[in-house]
């Protein structure tokens, strides 16, 4: 294949593959210490709910703007690797490090740390994978590589299970699974250094202006030439934020499990089946969406999430959180990818990191309101409040989208 300096002038097919395996180590670690964390917080560290929900949502919004610096810096420097690096270093520094701290102070700063590497590497890796993917099948691809993330994050929380069950009879349990995590991350630099290439931006015209009459076609070319975000971006992007104000963390999930009656040595067994589910349906749920169109398959996966949620706030035994987790994993396949693949379609290369930095800040920052109001229908009302509040967010963003996806093709079926 050739290259100029170092950066491949074709599509990569393997290059998808390679960002997809520093998802499936960095997966591993994340999924390490997600299902056990919000219990240590609350059982070792005896932080109640409201604090865990003010800290997570804290932690994803205070770190959010960085998604944005991250994916400007990639857009204008075009060293998508380089940002991707910083970003999974500073999850590295920041795991190991909170088993040894105590105060709740310390916890949001390392919390914090975590979340801007996490911001940090979002945008740039996904306009990799879009500059490495064809357009007739990015949403193939993007349903790869979420497929060796969620892969990452099925092997993780097995690991997890065995990491609790040879420690289970030692008070530092916690605080072993939490130094394991830099092990992961280690393997994520290694492949990221030596495997991963940086790709040319294509040639070719974006896919929305793919279609349509002349007229509409200039109009639209002129918002390209001009680098601005096309209008559809914006409408999604109102979209997916009140989605998002019903999505609260998923700790709240883990403590839903807890107080339903799941065990501390199952929860990373839930999880584990949660992210298979996730990652067998990625591919072929990501591959449907190039067939029948990005908003068809996003609107199945938020009505997913809605029954998802209504069966938490319904749930009265382990068997209903073995089952609804499952179930989840299909929302979240309907989604992640896809909503990433649907950005790529509408916004062109020289702007996609931007466009991923915006849509994945504006979600994260409303991280923190809907954590909080989680927490606060928790503690006041009753563990199930929370998740009826989120199904209704997650109808009311389907609804609105059914209709965004009726508005385009009534304007295609003008165009022609």
């Amino acid at each position: 294949m050739a290259k100029e300096d170092g950066i491949a002038t074709k599509k990569r097919p393997g290059n998808v593959f390679y960002i997809g395996l520093l998802s499936f180590f960095g997966g591993i670690s994340q999924d390490i210490f997600v299902p056990v964390l919000p219990l240590y917080l609350a059982n070792v560290l005896g932080l109640d709910r409201a604090f865990i929900g003010l800290s997570e949502g804290l932690v994803t919004s205070g770190a959010s703007i960085f998604r944005v610096v991250a994916g400007v810096v990639s857009d204008k420097f075009k060293k998508r690797k380089a940002v991707i690096f910083v970003g999974y270093f500073l999850s590295l520094a920041s795991r190991p490090l909170l088993a040894f701290v105590t105060s709740g102070t310390a916890i949001l700063g390392l919390r914090f740390l975590d979340g801007v590497g996490k911001g940090v590497k979002d945008a740039p890796k996904s306009a990799l994978i879009a500059s490495s993917a064809a357009a007739k099948s990015r949403g193939r691809d993007f349903g790869i590589a979420r497929m060796l993330d969620t892969l990452g994050s099925v092997a993780g929380p097995l690991i997890l299970f065995a990491l609790l069950y040879f420690f289970q009879h030692s008070p530092l349990q916690y605080h072993y699974i939490l130094l394991f995590t830099a092990v992961p991350l280690l393997a994520t630099l290694g492949v990221l250094i030596f495997k991963v290439k940086e790709a040319a931006p294509p040639k070719d015209m974006p896919v929305h202006l793919a279609k349509g009459n002349p007229r509409t076609q200039r109009a639209e070319q002129s918002s390209y030439d001009d680098k601005k975000l096309p209008r559809t971006f914006y409408w999604f992007l109102a979209i997916a934020s009140l989605f998002a104000l019903g999505n609260s963390s998923d700790a709240f999930l883990i403590l839903r499990a807890q107080n339903v009656g799941v065990t501390l040595l199952a929860i990373p067994l839930v999880f584990a089946l949660f992210n298979f589910v996730y990652a067998a349906a990625s591919v072929p749920l990501g591959s449907l969406s190039d067939r029948i169109g990005r908003e068809k398959v996003m609107c199945i996966g938020w009505f997913a999430y809605a029954i998802a949620y209504i069966g938490f706030g319904l749930a009265s035994s382990a068997a209903h959180i073995w089952l609804l987790f499952a179930f989840y994993g299909i929302y979240y396949a309907t989604t992640e990818g896809v909503a990433k693949a649907f950005i790529a379609d509408i916004v062109d290369e020289e702007r996609r990191g931007t466009a991923y930095g915006i849509y994945n800040t504006t979600v994260g920052l409303l991280t923190l309101p809907a954590s909080v109001v989680a927490g606060f229908l928790w503690d006041t009302f009753n563990p199930s409040t929370p998740f009826y509040f989120g199904a209704a967010m997650s109808l009311a963003a389907a609804a609105l989208l059914l209709v965004l996806m009726l508005h385009r093709a009534q304007e295609r079926a003008f165009a022609r």
